[in-house]
């Protein structure tokens, strides 16, 4: 039985161990693995001797049973109310390895299909907005995160730190003022490009729901903001965003707020993730710089 894996070595090289485990605990036995993403979580795609493939989602040590079973618990509940998404496979959801929680998914190929858009992702929000699950699900504590991100970062030096540090007082003391204009409920978190998949059929599918909670629908719409301002660059797309959800949130009176939080979140999230020295991490630091000089239409890189 392989040693338990921490945050500290969440690298490729524990979690392809975790998911060779994981795959004979079920009975597979892949016979293609190519690492698709290593920040958050692990992803993997494999493909079996039938050739079918699978995504194999690897969570972080600190992810608790509780957390992934809710996620879970979640997914299937959002399908019973007219929201499409992608479901797990049959297979008993999750498999403990290793310190870690794994599941597996149906995959999805996307190539030939058109990209996601923006305004693609307003009518799901707007329907899963409307929602209120029958089961208690955690509250979105975006500044608690944030601190306990920049305290345990491996990457930030004592300047960034208190950078971030003092920003995040600043925000956090703007909060409980925010003139909030829709009624909190259930959001995504993290609502993005990245985080949508097209069906065959054409259907746009939200995915990854590890950070659902309940909310204020502003910040799954600045995170939109965020995401096509520092990311993709189409601000056409993102006005018709705008005018298919029917709010344009820029003209919100609490937006710089929200949206400074949100990227602070964003920031300091990677650097909590990231691996002194790596590509990651130089992104991260790139980040703060932009910060300090006010640059709020920088391009980011994608991690």
């Amino acid at each position: 039985m392989m040693s338990a894996l921490t945050e500290r070595n969440f690298s490729p090289a524990g979690t392809h161990q975790i998911l060779n485990q994981a795959c004979a605990e079920i009975g597979i036995e892949p016979l293609v693995v190519t690492l698709v993403r290593h920040q958050t979580n692990a992803v993997y795609l494999i493909e079996l001797p039938d050739r079918a493939r699978l995504i194999v989602k690897i969570a972080r040590p600190a992810e608790s049973r509780t957390s992934v079973e809710r996620t879970l618990r979640l997914i299937d509940w959002i399908g019973g109310q007219g929201l499409a998404t992608v479901h797990p496979t049959g297979h008993f959801q999750p498999v403990a390895v290793g310190g870690c929680l794994v599941t597996f998914w149906p995959y999805l190929d996307q190539g030939g299909l058109r990209p996601v858009t923006a305004a693609e992702l307003a009518e799901p929000l707007a329907v899963l907005h409307s929602l209120r699950p029958p089961f208690p699900l955690p509250r979105l504590e975006a500044v608690s995160a944030i601190r306990h991100s920049i305290a345990t970062s491996p990457i930030l030096s004592p300047a960034e730190a208190a950078l971030l540090r003092k920003r995040c007082d600043a925000l956090s003391a703007a909060l409980p003022c925010l003139p909030y204009v829709l009624e909190p409920g259930l959001i995504h978190a993290d609502p993005q490009h990245r985080n949508a998949l097209r069906a065959d059929t054409g259907q746009v599918l939200l995915i990854d729901w590890d950070s659902a909670c309940i909310g204020q629908p502003e910040w799954d719409l600045v995170t939109i903001e965020i995401h096509t301002r520092r990311f993709t660059g189409d601000h056409a797309d993102y006005q018709a965003f705008c005018t298919a959800y029917g709010i344009d949130i820029r003209t919100w009176a609490g937006f710089n707020t929200l949206r400074n939080l949100r990227e602070l979140r964003m920031i300091t999230t990677n650097a909590r993730k990231s691996t002194p020295g790596s590509p990651a991490a130089d992104e991260v630091h790139r980040r703060i710089a932009g910060l300090e000089t006010g640059d709020d239409d920088a391009p980011w890189r994608r991690l």
